[in-house]
């Protein structure tokens, strides 16, 4: 599912129009990446949760030309799946 399937989902059964809809959907991915940049956790109880985590600077490699680059410390989003999300997407084996 994309950001246009979403919109048109949440149309379709909340009886929204076009524009409604999307600025549900923008408000809500806006708060989200809002809340990450001021280092909140976001989390929807049994689906997912994100929270920011820190990484420190490193002595890399540039894998194209070799050579050695220093890498800043960095915070990255890191993606956490909930318990109810990971069973209902966890299929037995056949």
């Amino acid at each position: 599912m994309n950001k246009f399937k979403l919109i048109e989902t949440l149309k379709d059964r909340c009886s929204l129009s076009q524009k409604k809809a999307t600025d549900i959907v923008d408000l809500f991915f806006f708060e989200m990446a809002d809340a990450l940049a001021r280092g909140d956790r976001v989390e929807l109880r049994g689906l997912w949760s994100f929270h920011l985590k820190s990484y420190k600077s490193y002595t890399g490699r540039n894998p194209k030309t070799g050579e050695i680059v220093q890498v800043d410390s960095k915070k990255l989003p890191f993606f956490k799946c909930g318990k109810e999300l990971k069973e209902r997407t966890d299929f037995p084996p056949n």
